[in-house]
């Protein structure tokens, strides 16, 4: 462009030049030599000192206490979002000036859809928390002694010996010895127990709740004499006036064989939703999970890996084994049920149980029990065979399940005219319907 406007000047001269005037010629304007292209300066690790600010500020980091790993997916994300604000933070350190990371706005962690797993003790009928079985059952039988000290201490042998098959030796063997009074009650030797024999420090001893058990159906301690030696030892004796209730003895051997494990039942914790477009969407607590706290927390940070795995090829055998190892993290699952009219139906369930228990459970909060239905899984599947358990469907941690009613019955229930109600569910479940949030 330089080169065209100094053409043009010289033009200008020459017609502006008189006659006999002798032009000079135009100099000649050196070409521009193009600019060498400059490779992009390296950029500028960080300097010393802001090597050792990042290690100070690890250093603080790892000070503090750790903080119990949020459940929900929403914390999880918030958590991973402050994490990646945190490292571009200390990236900047080896940034120029003027180069500033701006964080992502944290999205509100959101309430869980349920606030735990929950029990109920037949014997009290109190609802607890997961956490307090353990102890809550100690409690109840302990409490129990007082309205039937037998049926309290068989309990306290078949709940709290983790070891079943010592447990169903031991009472076997403790069975026998009521059974040898009620055939012979004549005999002496069958109503005294020497506690220093083998067998009984073997099968019996070892089991807890088996003094008390003793004491409860007519034993007492007594010191006797060993025949033949000078010495004396411990036995359990039959009290005399228990040979008058031989029967109860025979009652007593009978509930110690039939009796079982004393076992909290799983509180469904039943709700009814209105509609809401948030039906498929679940927070749930950490009792949900089959893992320790360490063993959620290592889990979170595998799950960064998720999508590697996705894009890795695996054999069909690897996937079912890795589905199956999956399945195992869980011992509960939230189900809603969501019905034609957008009513939302939710209970809780062992991961483990058969859809049999979910179909009743639906059943049991219909106005007509009596209309038949199925249930729906993710992307239409009928759930048909009710023997396969929630984890074997693939309905754990939870699942959004769809009731369809049958359409035959339905065209013929229309075709009657018989007037509707309008929710299928019982009104005493309609009077305390809630507002997924």
């Amino acid at each position: 462009m330089r080169k065209f406007f100094q053409e043009i000047k010289a033009d200008l001269k020459f017609r502006s030049a008189g006659p006999g005037q002798k032009l000079s010629e135009p100099a000649r304007v050196p070409k521009e030599k193009p600019k060498a292209e400059t490779a992009p300066k390296p950029r500028q690790g960080p300097t010393d000192e802001a090597q050792m600010a990042a290690a100070a500020a690890l250093a603080r980091m790892e000070l503090k206490p750790k903080a119990k790993p949020p459940s929900s997916q929403g914390a999880i994300k918030n958590q991973g979002r402050r994490l990646l604000a945190d490292a571009a933070g200390m990236g900047q350190l080896g940034r120029e000036p003027g180069c500033v990371a701006h964080p992502e706005p944290e999205e509100a962690a959101s309430e869980p859809s349920v606030s735990g797993v929950y029990f109920i003790c037949p014997l009290t009928s109190a609802v607890i928390r997961k956490d307090e079985k353990e102890k809550h059952i100690r409690e109840a039988i302990q409490s129990y002694f007082s309205v039937d000290p037998v049926a309290a201490s068989i309990m306290e042998i078949h709940t709290f010996n983790k070891d079943r098959e010592k447990v169903r030796v031991g009472v076997e063997t403790m069975a026998k010895y009521l059974d040898n009074i009620y055939l012979h009650p004549e005999e002496e030797k069958y109503r005294k127990i020497k506690l220093q024999n083998k067998v009984f420090q073997e099968r019996i001893n070892c089991l807890e709740g088996i003094h008390r058990f003793f004491q409860s159906v007519g034993f007492e301690t007594k010191t006797l004499p060993v025949p033949g030696q000078d010495t004396t030892e411990e036995y359990y004796v039959l009290k005399e006036e228990m040979l008058t209730k031989l029967e109860d003895l025979k009652d007593y051997k009978e509930q110690l064989l039939s009796c079982e494990q004393l076992r909290l039942q799983l509180h469904r914790q039943l709700c009814v939703f209105k509609p809401s477009p948030e039906a498929a969407r679940f927070e749930l607590p950490n009792d949900f999970y089959n893992l320790t706290a360490e063993e959620i927390k290592r889990e979170q940070r595998l799950r960064t890996e998720a999508v590697e795995k996705a894009s890795m090829l695996r054999t069909r055998a690897m996937r079912e084994k890795e589905e199956q190892r999956e399945m195992r993290k869980y011992n509960y699952t939230l189900i809603r049920v969501r019905f034609p009219d957008g009513y939302l139906l939710q209970g809780t369930f062992y991961a483990r149980e058969p859809v049999s228990v979910l179909y009743n459970f639906v059943r049991e909060a219909l106005r007509d029990n009596w209309l038949p239905f199925e249930l729906l899984g993710p992307g239409g599947l009928k759930l048909t065979d009710e023997n396969l358990a929630f984890n074997e469907c693939g309905l754990v941690p939870s699942a959004l399940l769809t009731l369809a009613w049958d359409a035959a019955v339905m065209s013929d229930i229309e075709a009657s005219g018989q007037e509707q109600p309008a929710s299928p569910l019982k009104p005493e479940l309609l009077s305390h319907v809630q507002t997924l949030s």
